[in-house]
């Protein structure tokens, strides 16, 4: 075949699909716009709605996205001749093939879907797990965003968070404070369990229920430790606990209640000249 036959055939082949290419490329540009503009618009309603669980948003809309692409990809396909049948079968060989190539990302989806399902963390919550931690900003398919104390941008792969341990910090209302310090062992004890707990008191993010309470925690090798315990809404421990502690050091002082630390005491002897 010279090259003048292999023009007029792709002339003529293009000619005689035209229609069907056009309609495809069209439905590529739609299929690929109707699914970012789906995606967002869930995204943006579930973050509106207080009816539902902002959690689930990321997930749905990145499945609706990726479900329209898909069905975009075969209608495409199937205008430029290609059969339905030999498009699923090779959509379903591809999977397998994926699936086994990408055991890593597979397990990162099914890990999403179990945190989405059981819900060890919301929207807004501050997390512990696997060496990770933040505030949590999203829940994706593939991974959780976090946001650190910091303010770093922490990207974790759902699997990691999954085959861990997770502590939720916010998910309780209430949370324990503890403050540790030591007194001289020649302080009253009394009288330093009298001024902390009227401390205490004074403060009104410390909740009444459960009880402050001091009370003798070791016999250190230089100081009796105490621990001042209390209870404080969850919200509130981060701006709680600096100040007490500071509060704590300011208090026993005015009461003229030792606290010791390590010293080193240097004696200096005049050598006799025999």
């Amino acid at each position: 075949m010279d090259l003048t036959s292999l023009t007029d055939f792709f002339n003529q082949w293009i000619l005689s699909n035209a229609y069907s290419m056009a309609t495809g490329l069209l439905a590529l540009v739609f299929g690929w716009y109707l699914a970012g503009f789906l995606a967002n618009q869930l995204r943006r309603l579930f973050a509106r709605s207080k009816s539902i669980d902002p959690t689930i948003g990321p997930v749905l809309s990145q499945l609706v996205r990726y479900s329209i692409l898909i069905v975009t990809a075969v209608i495409v396909l199937s205008q430029f001749g290609v059969a339905t049948t030999s498009i699923l079968t090779v959509i379903g060989a591809a999977g397998l093939a994926i699936a086994l190539a990408l055991q890593g990302t597979l397990s990162n989806i099914a890990a999403g879907l179990m945190l989405i399902w059981l819900r060890p963390f919301s929207i807004g919550e501050y997390i512990q797990g696997n060496n990770n931690e933040g505030t949590v900003e999203e829940i994706g398919l593939f991974a959780t965003k976090l946001t650190t104390a910091a303010g770093l941008h922490l990207f974790v792969p759902n699997s990691n968070l999954w085959n861990t341990s997770i502590i939720n910090y916010s998910r309780k209302k209430t949370r324990r404070l503890d403050v540790q310090v030591g007194i001289a062992y020649d302080a009253d004890i009394n009288i330093a369990r009298k001024v902390l707990l009227q401390l205490v008191s004074k403060d009104k993010r410390i909740l009444n229920k459960p009880a402050p309470l001091v009370r003798v925690e070791a016999l250190g090798s230089s100081s009796v430790n105490i621990l001042l315990r209390c209870w404080v809404p969850t919200g509130k421990y981060w701006d709680v606990l600096p100040e007490l502690t500071e509060l704590t050091k300011l208090t026993l002082d005015k009461a003229n209640i030792e606290i010791p630390f390590n010293k080193l005491d240097v004696n200096l002897f005049e050598a006799k000249n025999n």
